[in-house]
């Protein structure tokens, strides 16, 4: 294959039907940007499991090419921020729903949307880290922004916790100095969970049913929620006085069945993490606190690796619930 040529993993709509193929596609096919960046890394999150199999609308435009982070080196540029060979990752932008993504050897994007990837941090550690990772550092930079600190009373809540988000969110709690607790269904996790720094575990049935009043017993100094839905309505009934709740996740559904009492009578904050549309400098910040805060070496017990080819099978497992942490996925592998 020529230098101007790449590889990726390509979605066709049909008929009303999503399929996907690796196809070998020409360099001048990449949408318009002023930064082209060599992808060595990409990941698989939830979001691409729905896009690979053709949920929730996600994707309007065919052919598509998911992958919704990727990091890479910038082969060229346009934009005075960046040179080639400088070493660059993205995550959110709606990069891998409308606009062409990570799932492929090259991408071409807006320079705005790309932070350099900081020192010391592989292609592939950053995206074990990835778009989830990402988001549960900003959930616990908002706990942070409004309050939370090490030694707090009671115990911080991860839901969702044997996923992407939960995964890294309960790592970097335990090496902030948090007492955290972790949220999963799934009893084979409880050792993972464990092994990330969890004091406790939680089952997921004790959240999975509407609280049987607005407000329960003190329960969490904050919690992050990968979850929502019902999930998240019960962890609002249980918060301590001014704590807070980081939400980021939707497989529980986006409807929340509340009332006002938490916030008028406790003054929970309900704080809305979004991955996508952050400010640059906050992007920064999040990245380089990713590389400094997060405990590296677990990142092994937490990640699995695969190629593009096996993508669409992955899709099948992510949605069902059967995906432990991180997946990378390398791009070359075709």
């Amino acid at each position: 294959m020529s230098n101007n040529e790449f590889a990726a993993l390509v979605l066709e709509e049909r008929e009303g039907k999503v399929t996907a193929g690796i196809q070998h596609l020409p360099t001048e096919r990449l949408p318009a940007g002023d930064v082209t960046v060599r992808v060595q890394a990409s990941t698989l999150n939830y979001k691409d499991g729905m896009i690979l199999k053709g949920l929730g609308r996600l994707v309007r435009s065919y052919p598509h090419i998911p992958g919704i982070d990727f990091a890479g080196v910038v082969e060229a540029s346009d934009n005075p921020e960046f040179k080639p060979g400088d070493e660059v990752i993205l995550t959110g932008w709606r990069v891998g729903e409308v606009h062409w993504g990570g799932y492929a050897q090259k991408a071409r994007v807006k320079g705005d949307w790309l932070v350099k990837r900081p020192a010391g941090l592989s292609p592939d550690r950053a995206m074990a880290i990835g778009t989830a990772g990402f988001t549960a550092m900003l959930a616990v930079m908002a706990l942070e922004a409004h309050g939370l600190r090490p030694g707090a009373e009671d115990e911080v809540l991860v839901t969702g916790a044997a996923g992407g988000v939960g995964s890294v969110a309960v790592a970097i709690l335990a090496k902030l100095g948090y007492k955290v607790a972790a949220s999963t269904g799934r009893s084979a996790e409880h050792d993972y969970l464990r092994a990330l720094g969890a004091a406790t575990i939680v089952e997921r049935s004790e959240l999975a049913t509407p609280p049987a009043r607005p407000l329960l017993g003190e329960r969490w100094s904050g919690a992050v929620d990968a979850v929502g839905g019902t999930t998240l309505a019960s962890v609002l009934a249980s918060m301590r006085y001014h704590s807070s709740v980081a939400a980021c996740g939707l497989a529980g559904g986006n409807e929340l069945s509340t009332t006002v009492l938490p916030f008028l009578l406790r003054g929970v904050n309900l704080l809305g993490i979004d991955s996508v549309m952050c400010p640059k400098a906050t992007r920064v910040e999040a990245w380089e606190r990713l590389a400094h805060d997060l405990p590296l070496d677990k990142l092994d017990a937490l990640t699995s690796r695969a190629g593009l080819k096996d993508l669409p099978a992955l899709a099948e497992r992510i949605l069902a619930g059967q995906v432990r942490g991180r997946v990378v996925i390398d791009v070359n592998e075709v």
